[in-house]
């Protein structure tokens, strides 16, 4: 998919922007990703990832 973190499975949040006439229409907030060249097993990848992977140390760079 598109909008999912590659590691945790993040995807967007949807919820309604809800206007003082009680006017609902949908919002969708996406997570921040990147695309990465990231090292899985032995192989190098691009995935996409989202920036607290990144920071927390699940994504092994490559080189």
């Amino acid at each position: 998919m598109a909008h999912t973190c590659y590691y945790c499975n993040k995807r967007p949040l949807i919820g309604h922007n809800v206007s003082h006439a009680n006017n609902k229409t949908v919002k969708r907030s996406f997570p921040n990703l990147q695309t990465v060249r990231a090292l899985i097993g032995k192989t190098i990848r691009r995935v996409r990832a989202c920036t607290r992977c990144i920071r927390s140390g699940l994504v092994i760079k490559a080189v």
